[in-house]
């Protein structure tokens, strides 16, 4: 049995909702400002509970955000080179707002939106955002439902999107996770697992080359499991992963001191696997600082730079249908 409590929130006039979903294995808090998650509470395998995402104290705090912390992130998850790509023969500009690049839907994305909250079920709660045809350059009004439901011991996220015209899109939770606890610093003990055999390279300022290469015998081999530090780029990882097509978990992360294992299960292709390496000196909740590898991203999305890359799975989709639809599922436990 899940219940679900609405708070009323305000930032600069503006309101927004929260609500805690809880049930007897999980603590779910989910802000209605870029669908974001404030808080995952869980025990170890000892029983004391922590909260085993990072996030803010205050609500204004995510308003300032700039690390995209535990939002929806969209219109395009990711990045697209140059901020540029052609589409039904017209050319469309973007912000760029990552080096040279387009990141995570542009200047305001979908992360930076309050969303209604269309309704609620007896375990979730079904949030909506109408992006405006043109808004971010991008074409086509799009009506997008975030589904976010606490059931068991899983959060699962129902993404679902239709467009006026053809657009591209690709959607994700950008949500650090330390399954040591929010405020425990470094997460590279954590012991990865990634069904997948293979990655898409990166050039210089981190676009996908347009390569699928193995992974076996580099850094990016998680088939089998290891710790993050073990391989680790000196940069650390931010490199897309090719999944395998599998019944199972696409991703398994294992804290051993602890106990807790969180396991993922995606429709998407691909999954970023993020290590934090831009965090420095960020205050957290509970008078946390966060730096550099103080939790890791599993954004389950589309290869980065599809729209610009015929050989990616597309990211495109049409007015006519089929609309854009994926599940994510973070199963969390203890061993």
């Amino acid at each position: 049995m899940t219940s679900i409590r609405k708070e009323i929130l305000s930032c600069d006039d503006q309101k927004l909702e929260r609500f805690i979903l809880k049930n007897d294995y999980l603590e779910l808090h989910i802000n209605s400002y870029g669908v974001t998650i404030e808080k995952i509470v869980m025990t170890d395998r000892n029983g004391s509970l922590t909260d085993i995402v990072l996030g803010y104290e205050k609500i204004e705090d995510y308003f300032k955000d700039s690390v995209y912390m535990g939002c929806v992130v969209g219109r395009v998850a990711n990045r697209i080179a140059n901020g540029r790509f052609t589409l039904d023969n017209n050319c469309y500009q973007l912000a760029i707002n990552n080096g040279p690049n387009h990141l995570h839907g542009g200047l305001k994305g979908f992360s930076k939106m309050i969303w209604n909250s269309k309704e609620s079920t007896s375990d979730s709660v079904i949030f909506e955002y109408i992006s405006a045809d043109g808004e971010e350059n991008y074409p086509g009004q799009v009506t997008t439902t975030v589904e976010c439901a606490l059931r068991g011991n899983t959060i699962v996220l129902d993404y679902q999107a239709k467009s006026s015209k053809a657009t591209p899109i690709n959607l994700t939770n950008h949500s650090y996770f330390n399954l040591s606890g929010h405020d425990s610093g470094d997460v590279t003990n954590h012991i990865m697992y990634i069904n997948s055999e293979y990655f898409t390279p990166l050039n210089e300022v981190q676009i996908p080359t347009g390569e699928i290469t193995s992974v076996k015998g580099t850094p990016f081999d998680f088939t089998s499991p290891k710790s993050i530090c073990k391989d680790m780029p000196a940069g650390g990882y931010d490199h897309n992963f090719c999944l395998a097509e599998s019944a199972g978990p696409c991703v398994r992360v294992t804290e051993p001191n602890s106990g807790r294992v969180l396991e993922v299960f995606t429709t998407q292709p691909g999954m970023q696997f993020y290590t934090a390496n831009y965090l420095n000196n960020v205050q957290g909740k509970d008078d946390a600082i966060y730096n550099k590898h103080s939790g890791f991203c599993l954004e389950t999305q589309n290869y980065p730079n599809a729209i610009n890359q015929i050989n990616f799975p597309s990211c495109v989709i049409q007015p006519g249908g089929p609309d854009y639809k994926h599940r994510t599922v973070f199963k969390l436990y203890n061993i």
